[in-house]
């Protein structure tokens, strides 16, 4: 079974199915920040990239009640975007990567609530550690508005005080924009505080705690 909402679901998956995995069914209200764990191996990112459209799958995938395939493949990505733990960054500077219409005090506003000064925004990419660019993979998912964000693994190469400040940037992202989130994590403290509900990864099935409460779908 699948939780139920009162004003409905904004990302729904029914009877997802990729590989040899599946078929998973998972609803993500507004504002729901859903932690995502299971063994390794299991096939938590290929569930990320399912859900984004990046690689191929079977079963219903809707937004706000539309279907995914009333998007074109773009609009898709950007309205459900997968933040990668190790992102891509092929131009020569960060600001290269944000989205053409960017607003730039919005993206100070939001490299400096991640930890950094402005000024990163002119770095050649070259400079940038992983865990630099785990953060501003965020800050250029965030300029181009999704609804939901998948995150796969993004903060685990955090120091504690990075992580935190990650953790609330996308926190007050989902409270301001109503969207929600699906991260992947294996670190249970870190689970415990961003997420509103905590699912558990199997072979053929997700298992959905609620407030300590197990519900097997």
């Amino acid at each position: 079974m699948s939780l139920s909402y009162p004003d409905g679901p904004l990302l729904q998956a029914e009877s997802l199915g990729f590989s040899s995995s599946g078929p998973y069914s998972l609803s993500l209200a507004p504002r729901c920040c859903a932690g995502l764990d299971g063994i390794s191996g299991v096939g938590k990112t290929r569930l990320l990239r399912a859900l984004a459209d990046i690689d191929p799958s079977k079963g219903r995938v809707t937004l706000n009640g539309r279907e995914r395939e009333q998007y074109t493949p773009p609009q898709w990505r950007r309205l459900v975007a997968m933040i990668p733990a190790e992102s891509r960054w092929w131009h020569p500077f960060v600001s290269d990567h944000l989205a053409p219409d960017y607003k730039r005090e919005r993206a100070e506003d939001l490299v400096r609530a991640c930890g950094f000064e402005s000024d990163i925004l002119g770095w050649d990419v070259t400079r940038l550690s992983t865990g630099e660019k785990q953060r501003l993979s965020l800050v250029r998912a965030l300029l181009r508005d999704p609804q939901v964000l998948l995150l796969d693994e993004v903060g685990s190469g955090l120091d504690q005080d990075n992580a935190l400040l990650l953790e609330t940037v996308v926190r007050k992202y989902l409270d301001d924009s109503g969207g929600a989130a699906l991260w992947v994590s294996h670190n249970p403290e870190h689970l415990e505080r961003v997420a509103t509900i905590f699912i558990t990864m199997h072979q053929d099935r997700l298992q959905i705690r609620k407030e300590n409460d197990l519900i097997s779908p």
